[in-house]
């Protein structure tokens, strides 16, 4: 029979291009993340790690190298004490910092965060009054006296947190009532001020990411954040992706009915979540019990510690409220792990056990206080920008370096 020319052999595809980009993406932030997991770690260790061939690993950790993520720890290590030593990898946390922005309901924090997560400097400004513009260009210009103040240190980018409906794909703040803000460009108008790029999300999705790599939910396989300020809302993560939603509506609690609940909220209802757990309606009843005046829940917290009956109570009683809200999010989302970030169950063990105890002794050691009691707004901002470069190290840094 004739023989047939064999069919040509196709070289190249567009489709494998974009396959082998997001293979090396996602190679490149598996490593990073297990060297700031287990760091300093060798380079056969990352490999039995993470399932990467060895000379995968070799060739990301020299990239990460040149990109100034990683650096080759001082001492060599031998394995076993024979055979030739090894010379372990660390994250190199000297060179790069990430702004951070938080918009609170009476105030802005900005900081500058290390790759570890680790707070650098930060400063906070009272609202002046809450125009989104100039709440913004305040922040971009007390980011830049961080970074006059870190003349060492590279900008990565800039985070962007804050309660309310916050949509991550756009960059805009869509709805936050408390501040008045509607569609506010955030990214836009940050980028504008500061030449970097901004990353920006919700406060509570923030703070799991920020939980997932530098806290206490390493290594949970699901985790839920529940914020508890001026603002409530939540966020859950699992298998290392946060929920987001149709235009990052997830984690909008505000309005759930909470039992026992006594508060009127001003959509007409008692007892939604928001309406009687926040930080607004814990200072007014603090003023209504004489424990204090204005609007500054650290000073109920204060009064707490200098032995005042009722603060003890009212934060009691918030905490065991906080519980219950906790407790109904279990039971819908069942995560391993639960994380709270409440003035009382930050700072106090009574109020820890009494949100403890309204969750159930069957679940309550799953519940823990936030990682960063004296910095989460701060660590909010700058773990939005944070969460993008481990996801993507090689396309943020390159554009830094």
């Amino acid at each position: 029979m004739p023989r047939t020319a064999a069919p040509p052999v196709r070289t190249t595809s567009p489709v494998p291009r974009v396959a082998d980009s997001d293979r090396r993406r996602t190679s490149a932030s598996v490593i990073l993340r297990s060297v700031l997991e287990h760091g300093p770690v060798a380079r056969s260790t990352i490999a039995r790690l993470t399932g990467l061939s060895p000379a995968a690993v070799t060739d990301h950790c020299s990239r990460l190298t040149a990109l100034g993520l990683i650096r080759e720890s001082a001492a060599p290590r031998r394995s076993n004490g024979v055979g030739r030593p090894h010379v372990p990898v660390d994250l190199d946390d000297s060179r790069f910092v990430v702004g951070g922005v938080h918009v609170a309901v009476p105030y802005t924090t900005v900081a500058l965060l290390d790759l570890r997560g680790r707070v650098v400097a930060r400063r906070e400004f009272e609202h002046r009054g809450v125009a989104p513009y100039d709440v913004l260009a305040r922040a971009a210009d007390g980011l830049a006296a961080l970074l006059a103040g870190a003349p060492d240190s590279r900008p990565l980018g800039v985070g962007f947190a804050a309660g309310g409906w916050v949509d991550r794909d756009s960059g805009t703040v869509v709805e936050h009532p408390l501040l008045g803000w509607r569609d506010v460009p955030v990214r836009e108008l940050l980028a504008a001020r500061t030449g970097l790029p901004v990353h920006v999300d919700g406060h509570a999705r923030a703070l799991v990411n920020a939980e997932r790599l530098f806290g206490r939910a390493r290594d949970s396989r699901s985790v839920l954040h529940l914020f508890v300020g001026n603002v409530v809302d939540a966020a859950f993560a699992t298998h290392d992706e946060v929920h987001h939603g149709p235009r990052s509506q997830a984690g909008s609690i505000a309005h759930l009915p909470l039992a026992g609940g006594t508060e009127p909220c001003d959509c007409g209802r008692t007892g939604c979540l928001q309406a009687e757990l926040s930080e607004r309606t814990l200072c007014r009843r603090a003023r209504e019990a004489g424990i204090v005046d204005g609007v500054n829940p650290m000073r109920v917290l204060a009064a707490a510690d200098a032995g005042d009956p009722a603060a003890v109570r009212l934060l009691r009683e918030r905490a065991r409220m906080t519980g219950r809200a906790a407790g109904l999010l279990l039971d819908v989302l069942n995560p391993e792990r639960v994380v709270v970030t409440e003035v009382g169950v930050l700072y106090r063990e009574d109020c820890l056990a009494a949100l403890r105890a309204e969750v159930g002794a069957a679940r309550a050691e799953c519940v823990v206080p936030s990682s960063f009691p004296d910095s989460v707004l701060a660590v909010a901002g700058g773990s939005v920008a944070l969460d993008v470069l481990f996801r993507d190290p090689l396309t943020l840094s390159s554009r830094a370096t």
